[in-house]
C-alpha cells in the first residue's frame, strides 16, 4: 500500500491543471510520477527530464528515464539538458542549472505547479547541514511545501515508502552515482551521521528533524512578516539608527538583509558575516568606516542614519 500513501499527498494538489514535475529517474520521482498519473483528474501533466551532462552516460541515462516515463503512461516529456557551470561546488551549481530549466519550462507550459520529489528524508537531512553551518532559522526551517510555484507533495513521506511504492509498481529506478559520493556533504549525512543517530537516540531521528524545521518555519516566518511591515514603512536607503536600536535584534537583522537586497546585493549573496558587520554599525558602533558587500553596496552610518548605495 506504499503507492497509495505517495497518493494520498498528491491528490490534494491535482485538479485539473496543467502541473510540471521535475524527474531524474531516480526512486522518489519516479514514485511521484506513478501516483500522478493515477491521481491525474483530468489534469495535464508532464514531467521534466534534465541532462546535467555531468556523467559520461548522462544523456544515455536522461533517454532512459524518457523511455520509463513513457512506459509508464506518460505521453509527452518535457527534456533539455542543462548548462552546470561549477562555481560555488557541484550540488549547488547543478541545483542553480537545473532551476533554470524548470523556470524556462514554467514560462512556456504556464502551470499551475511544478511539482518535486523531496521527502521527509530530505528535509532532515537539510537541517542537519544547516545545524553544521550555523545557520539561523531559516535556514534550519528546511524546504517548504509550497513555495510560489513550487510544490513539494511528499514532505511527509519516508524514502523508505518511495522506494516501496516503485516497487509495488514494477518501477525500475536509476541509482544516481553522486547519491553515494562522500564528497558530498549532504551523502556523509545519510550514511554516517543519520544513522548513527538512529542508533544511539533510538528511531524517529529523521521525523524529529523534519518536525523541527516545521516549527523553526513557523517562527521564521513571523519574524518576516514583522520585518517586512517595518521595511514597508521606512527609507530604504536612508534608515534611522535609533528606530532600528529599538528593534529586536532577529527584526533588525531581516530588516538591513531587505535594504541591502533592495539596493542592489544580488539574490542569495550575503551571508551571516556580511549581516553581522551591517548590524555592527548599530549595536557595536564605534566610529568603524563603511561596510562593503555583494553587488557593490555600500553601508555607512553618517548623522544617525545607515545610508545604503552603490558604486
Amino acid at each position: 500500500m506504499s503507492l497509495w500513501e505517495i497518493r494520498k499527498s498528491v491528490k490534494p494538489w491535482v485538479s485539473g491543471e496543467t502541473i510540471l514535475f521535475g524527474c531524474s529517474g531516480g526512486t522518489d520521482s519516479m514514485a511521484l510520477a506513478a501516483a500522478l498519473l493515477k491521481e491525474s483528474n483530468n489534469s495535464k501533466i508532464i514531467p521534466v527530464v534534465v541532462d546535467h551532462g555531468l556523467q559520461s552516460n548522462s544523456a544515455e541515462i536522461a533517454a532512459q528515464t524518457v523511455a520509463k516515463l513513457k512506459e509508464l503512461g506518460y505521453s509527452e516529456v518535457a527534456t533539455a539538458r542543462a548548462n552546470v557551470e561549477v562555481t560555488d561546488g557541484l550540488e549547488a551549481s547543478a541545483r542553480r542549472a537545473r532551476y533554470l530549466i524548470f523556470k524556462q519550462f514554467i514560462d512556456s507550459y504556464q502551470p499551475k505547479y511544478f511539482m518535486l520529489a523531496h521527502t521527509l528524508n530530505d528535509q532532515a537531512e537539510s537541517v542537519l547541514l544547516g545545524l553544521a553551518r550555523g545557520s539561523g532559522a531559516r535556514s534550519l526551517s528546511g524546504m517548504a511545501t509550497v513555495n510560489n510555484i513550487f510544490v513539494r507533495p511528499l514532505l511527509k513521506n519516508t524514502r523508505a515508502q518511495t522506494e516501496a511504492a516503485c516497487i509495488e509498481a514494477g518501477i525500475k529506478v536509476w541509482d544516481d552515482p553522486h547519491n553515494l559520493d562522500e564528497r558530498f556533504a549532504r551523502v556523509k549525512v545519510r550514511k554516517n551521521l543519520l544513522p548513527i543517530f538512529e542508533e544511539n537516540l533510538g528511531p524517529g531521528i529523521t521525523e524529529a528533524l523534519a518536525r523541527t524545521a516545521d516549527l523553526l518555519r513557523d517562527d521564521a516566518d513571523a519574524l518576516d512578516d514583522f520585518a517586512n511591515q517595518y521595511f514597508s514603512q521606512a527609507d530604504a536607503s536612508n534608515l534611522d539608527v535609533a528606530e532600528l536600536e529599538r528593534l529586536p535584534k532577529a527584526i533588525r537583522t531581516r530588516v538591513l538583509r531587505l535594504a541591502i537586497y533592495k539596493a542592489g546585493a544580488p539574490s542569495g549573496m550575503l551571508s551571516a558575516d556580511h549581516i553581522a558587520s551591517a548590524e555592527a554599525l548599530i549595536s557595536d558602533w564605534h566610529g568603524q568606516k563603511e561596510v562593503s558587500l555583494p553587488g557593490n553596496v555600500k553601508l555607512s552610518r553618517i548623522s544617525g542614519r545607515i545610508t545604503l548605495s552603490t558604486l
